[in-house]
């Protein structure tokens, strides 16, 4: 019986186009706004001006949102295959795309730019803006911009740390892959670890919310009043 269905190629080229544009989409988005985050905390200065703030915050934002769209438009939908090395019977139909079967180098570069550089980018801005915030906290512990520049990276923190923890163990594992240890935890990655990724779809509502208890507490009652109304 096939896991995938409906069970044809058409399917199978526009969910993988689909499903790897949305992650690359959402990595590159999180790598970048980690980044900016270190601007907006301690160089405010910077985007105070139209032409700076467009260069240094909407032009990379933009580039996030066009570029894993292209990317896999030429590698997925354009790619010439014949369109028969599919496994309806695999998640993700076997992760069966030309490129990645047929073409090491364009793999390689998928998985190492697009997967593990925006991983690797927002570990370290995280790791730096935490060590950034610790020595200055002594100076800015008692005043309201301080106070306000926490909040922002705290909320960073939650949600970065959402990004790491459905990313990195299959990054990982796909870069030893493509060290040539093909078997290494090949089952594992398959069956466990890319679902992983779709701890950010499910959990990522919550952590926002838990930075908003206004909200939140207003999403609750809301909820509560709906599930508890008795119909005349």
């Amino acid at each position: 019986m096939n896991r995938v269905s409906p069970a044809t190629s058409i399917y199978c080229t526009w969910w993988t186009f689909i499903d790897y544009t949305l992650c690359s989409t959402g990595e590159f988005l999180m790598a970048t706004i980690s980044i900016q985050r270190h601007m907006l905390i301690f160089h405010g200065q910077l985007l105070r001006m139209p032409m700076r703030r467009i260069l240094l915050n909407h032009v990379p934002l933009i580039l996030c949102l066009i570029y894993p769209s292209i990317f896999y438009l030429f590698s997925i939908i354009l790619y010439p295959c014949d369109t028969t090395q599919w496994d309806f019977n695999e998640k993700l139909c076997g992760l069966a795309n030309c490129y990645l079967l047929f073409n090491p180098i364009l793999s390689t570069f998928d998985w190492v730019f697009n997967n593990g550089v925006p991983i690797i980018v927002t570990v370290f801005a995280n790791l730096a803006l935490a060590i950034r915030i610790i020595l200055q906290k002594r100076r800015f512990h008692r005043s309201f911009t301080w106070h306000h520049q926490k909040r922002m990276a705290t909320q960073l923190f939650l949600v970065s740390t959402l990004y790491i923890i459905a990313w990195i163990p299959c990054v990982i594992v796909a870069l030893v892959h493509l060290l040539g240890y093909r078997d290494f935890l090949a089952d594992i990655q398959n069956d466990y670890l890319l679902d992983l990724n779709y701890l950010v779809c499910f959990f990522l509502p919550y952590v926002c919310l838990s930075q908003h208890p206004k909200l939140a507490q207003w999403t609750i009652k809301s909820h509560w009043r709906q599930t508890t109304a008795v119909p005349n």
